[in-house]
């Protein structure tokens, strides 16, 4: 374990050293050693890790003037830029009702009723009256009814660090189809915002205040899979030099291009995997759903979540397979994952409502997270971000929620998900 700890070398090496007490032991005096988000901590079990959450943030829609029937839809991804300008991203809205009161369905079966006590009633993602949009190439219909199950608004708006809402980018909701992805690149001190919207095969690059769209990469609404094509790209990662992006849900390759957006070139096969096939895809560079994407500044390594084959395969900028990792047999299912400054790779599994640490080599480090609709769990973590403060975002489709944490009284440093590894305007 020492020689590993050499070779990690960063704020990783430090979680390595902790984490030789996860499971508590027995010392040589017979005393109980245990390790925990704070230090000699009596009782908890960390059910938020190393933070608290933030209950009731942000501000609701249904707090806007004349918008009382609404509400956020299934949350998409969420970025801050700082600790009092943090951009949410949601597909629209959904009605603002109450649960509703349990009732018996017999004609369903006998002893079923519905909602189920202690789990969330309502998918804001899926389900025929869930957030829009509906079919790929529909018209949406199959979603229910405008203005009554659904309201395309507010797909993007800004709050600050209470939740207030203080912009509403309203003047782009009908660029938007399925946006998938809201970041700002760090090497940029103009701060410009990108949004990746992987129904429209595009991604959006727009001014800081939103005022203007300044470059469409992709051609919107036609998919393909060449030099100016996606085929419903997911999400974006940037050195100082060059930007990825995974291409995505329907193609199976990595885009490098330069931090203007010029095309540099391209990487990764089809897999063999088909849904319910539990032969999982081995080959080196074949992949199946590339829905999230990373990268470490230091070695320039880019590292690619192959979702459909449960596992990370890590390559240099220039797609040159190096290493992989799993993430476990099934029900995993990670959604994304991020490297911040600790240079620990932090993953979100949409089917174990966990957020995960592993070093970079692929070392399993900590684990935090609960299922649940209520404030502080989780369901369908979509995106993730880390302000300078070190406060922690998660948007989530399933919940159809952002919620914010802030770091415990006493945390570990360690077992918190890293700060951003760099900000131009900083």
């Amino acid at each position: 374990m020492r020689n590993r700890v050499v070779m990690l070398g960063s704020a990783a090496a430090s979680l390595a050293v902790a984490l030789l007490a996860v499971y508590p032991m027995v010392s040589a005096q017979g005393q109980t050693v245990a390790f925990g988000a704070v230090p000699g901590q009596k009782g908890g079990q960390d059910i938020f890790g190393p933070y608290d959450v933030v209950a009731g943030w942000p501000q609701d829609l249904a707090d806007l003037p004349g918008h009382d029937a609404w509400t956020y839809g299934a949350g998409q991804s969420v970025f801050a830029e700082s600790p009092d300008r943090i951009f949410l991203l949601h597909r629209g809205e959904l009605p603002n009702i109450e649960p509703p009161r349990g009732t018996v369905y017999p004609d369903a079966g006998p002893a079923l009723s519905f909602p189920v006590a202690q789990l969330p009633w309502r998918n804001a993602s899926v389900g025929p009256r869930a957030s829009l949009p509906g079919a790929l190439d529909g018209d949406d219909t199959d979603r229910g009814e405008h203005g009554v199950d659904h309201n395309w608004e507010h797909i993007l708006v800004v709050v600050d660090g209470d939740g207030k809402i203080i912009e509403e980018w309203t003047q782009w909701d009908e660029l938007f189809r399925r946006p998938h992805y809201v970041t700002i690149n760090p090497y940029d001190p103009e701060k410009h915002v990108w949004v990746v919207d992987d129904f429209r095969h595009a991604i959006f690059k727009f001014t800081n205040d939103g005022s203007e769209l300044v470059q469409t990469i992709g051609t919107p609404n036609v998919s393909g899979n060449d030099e100016s094509h996606f085929f419903r790209p997911t999400f974006l990662a940037f050195l100082p030099d060059a930007m990825f992006v995974a291409d995505g849900y329907t193609n199976t390759r990595v885009v490098k291009f330069d931090n203007d957006g010029n095309y540099l070139m391209t990487w990764g096969k089809k897999g063999d995997y088909q849904r319910g096939n539990p032969q999982l895809e081995t080959r080196p560079g074949y992949m199946n759903n590339v829905h999230g994407i990373a990268v470490d500044v230091q070695t320039r390594r880019v590292f690619v979540n192959d979702r459909a084959n449960n596992r990370v395969q890590v390559f240099t900028d220039n797609g040159e397979y190096l290493d992989e990792w799993s993430f476990g047999p099934e029900p995993t299912d990670i959604h994304l994952f991020y490297i911040g400054a600790d240079n620990v790779l932090w993953a979100a599994d949409r089917a174990t409502s966990k957020i995960l640490g592993y070093d970079l080599e692929g070392n399993f480090l900590y684990s935090w997270g609960t299922f649940g609709d209520f404030p502080g769990a989780q369901w369908g973590v979509h995106g993730l971000s880390v302000d300078q403060e070190g406060n922690f975002y998660i948007a989530e489709v399933g919940n159809g929620r952002v919620q914010k944490y802030t770091p415990r009284a006493g945390a570990r440093p360690e077992t918190m998900v890293g700060k951003p590894v760099y900000s131009a305007w900083e």
